[in-house]
């Protein structure tokens, strides 16, 4: 096994802001980035410190959803830069991870 450099990247969004489909097609499409992964949240607040859950009575429209993605430090950051299309500065955080790769 060989370990290779790469960044980690996780968004944060809101299913009201209607930006994940058109984020999903420029990650798949263009940028062909590896290990793209969205969840969906059943709490969570932003910046707004409005909360938005999930209850068994209703199901909400507007609950957290959280895009992760990773790949070589240089696809990431082209990847950065076009994310500034999509997602408002400061919903967006990389760090650096190690991926195994068989020899």
């Amino acid at each position: 096994m060989i370990e290779v450099d790469a960044l980690m990247v996780r968004v944060y969004l809101c299913e009201s802001d209607h930006e994940l489909s058109p984020l999903l097609k420029c990650l798949h499409d263009e940028l062909k980035v590896r290990g793209v992964t969205v969840v969906r949240g059943i709490a969570g607040f932003g910046q707004s410190g409005a909360v938005h859950l999930a209850s068994l009575l209703d199901l909400s429209l507007d609950l957290p959803l959280v895009l992760e993605f990773f790949d070589d430090p240089d696809k990431v950051r082209q990847a950065l830069t076009r994310l500034n299309d999509f997602v408002a500065p400061g919903h967006v955080v990389t760090w650096p991870i190690k991926i195994e790769m068989s020899d």
